[in-house]
């Protein structure tokens, strides 16, 4: 058995990779890991979210966990991936596990590390676990384990509410009275998830699909157009002025407008990024992936901030604020983070910095990014995902190495960046993203200009670069 983490820890389908075997094979390695870097004495965070047997699962980590002499903080109630975070950080623990398969469909399940700092585990973490989990197979190393009775017996078990750290950071961060004073007409959709409750909880809001549902209503728990009909339908109908979206464990955000349509997370990035520096008076770095739109590179040049672009997965964004002094990180797929909180991304911070932009501005979110782009000029972004055997990516990948087209669409190349795919930037700002998926055989192609009709024509020629001119 290979176990392998991915942009965001380690999954699996439930009952065929996913089993009580590997997952304890897993933690296994992750209390090696700890043992070895000398701090398995401040214990370990382990929490849970909605899926099927995550619970049980949980449990089972937290029995190695004892097992190997590591002292269990374990979350007694399903939680938000952020609180977990913030638990890791607020107790000093040497790590936390959270159980969650983030936004994938139901039968998936997954480990996600979080380190001393609150945030994912880094690359070179997750490699080093990796490695220890293969010398461990090799070795026929056992897994050492304890039942849970018997951890509580010793005082190795403590059993938490992981909400009220959490929630009270969240007061620091956020203005709960002046939202509140707003009267905003808000619903949230925390789709079936771990992030269900919560808006309801600290503000009183109306929310959809919040019972405990393991197949998530029949769709993937993640926060895009296609997945939100319910959200769009009753604001239309009931005339509320936003909706807020949360993927399965709450860590992303997705958002409705008050017409009723899919709000993008590149919206939400340069609505919140605004909010920070012009009301609450923020500074520092911008980071964004490199599929995530350049209206945030003009919002960073307008304030006179530093701007990086690193490869997808929010953990590239993590090692940078850990770095230095960051104000915000986000990727597409509604990973944003914020430094003045935690080098993590966190949906139910993210909706509660949206609830507040428009308690200070008295405006919906549509009106709000529509003064950004009369500003900064208008932007149209579309990506499409289209199927790729094995071979023909590697081939691609090597040609597109080796011979990067000077010209696309006719268009002049004015700058690259290959760090994640093959970035091709024109001279007015405008750009295509040829991108092979690094865990399916998909090819990803991205496109945002300032004229609707080029991204279609950049798409076009990314298709025809790729050799997918073939295909359908």
């Amino acid at each position: 058995m290979q176990i392998r983490f991915g942009t965001d820890g380690w999954r699996g389908v439930i009952a065929r990779e996913f089993t009580f075997e590997n997952l304890s094979i897993v933690a296994q390695a992750t209390m090696d890991w700890i043992t070895r870097e000398g701090v398995a004495e401040k214990g370990i965070v382990v929490g849970y979210d909605r899926r099927f047997l995550s619970r049980e699962f949980a449990e089972r980590v937290a029995e190695v966990a004892i097992g190997n002499d590591i002292r269990v903080f374990l979350c007694e109630n399903v939680v938000p991936t952020p609180s977990v975070s913030w638990a890791v950080k607020e107790k000093g623990a040497a790590a936390g596990v959270m159980i969650t398969a983030s936004h994938n469909p139901p039968i998936y399940n997954g480990f996600k590390i979080k380190e001393s700092f609150g945030g994912s585990a880094r690359p070179a973490t997750t490699a080093l676990i990796e490695k220890i989990v293969e010398y461990n197979i090799q070795n026929n190393r056992p897994v050492r384990f304890t039942a849970l009775d018997d951890g509580r017996k010793k005082g190795l078990v403590e059993l938490f509410d992981a909400d009220d750290g959490y929630i009270r950071q969240l007061g620091r961060v956020i203005d709960f009275e002046k939202i509140r004073g707003a009267g905003i007409s808000a619903i949230a959709d925390p789709m079936y998830g771990a992030g269900s409750g919560y808006f309801r909880r600290l503000l009183g809001m109306d929310e959809i699909n919040c019972e405990p549902n393991p197949l998530f209503g029949g769709h993937s728990p993640e926060p895009i157009a296609k997945n939100l009909k319910d959200l769009m339908e009753i604001i239309v109908s009931r005339r509320y002025s936003l909706g807020l979206a949360l993927d399965g464990d709450a860590d992303r955000i997705g958002a409705v407008d008050e017409n009723g349509e899919f709000f993008s997370s590149h919206s939400i990035f340069s609505i919140i990024l605004k909010h920070l520096v012009e009301r609450k008076g923020m500074k520092g770095a911008v980071v964004k992936t490199v599929s995530s739109t350049r209206l945030v590179d003009c919002l960073a040049a307008k304030y006179n901030l530093p701007i990086m672009e690193t490869p997808i997965g929010f953990k590239h964004i993590c090692e940078l604020m850990l770095e230095g002094d960051v104000l915000m990180g986000g990727e597409e797929s509604g990973g944003l983070g914020v430094s003045i909180h935690l080098p993590e991304r966190d949906g139910i911070l993210m909706g509660l910095l949206l609830l507040e932009s428009v308690a200070y501005t008295g405006k919906g979110l549509k009106e709000q990014l529509g003064e950004i782009m009369e500003e900064q000029g208008h932007l149209y972004y579309r990506r499409i995902d289209t199927g790729i055997g094995i071979e023909e990516k590697q081939k691609l990948m090597e040609l597109l190495d080796k011979n990067p087209p000077p010209e696309v669409a006719g268009r002049v190349v004015s700058s690259t960046n290959f760090s994640d795919g093959f970035k091709f930037v024109f001279e007015n700002g405008d750009w295509l993203l040829i991108r092979p998926s690094g865990t399916e055989p998909v090819l990803r192609l991205y496109s945002e200009a300032t004229d609707v009709r080029m991204v279609d024509t950049l798409l076009l020629a990314g298709r025809r670069i790729s050799g997918l001119d073939n295909h359908h």
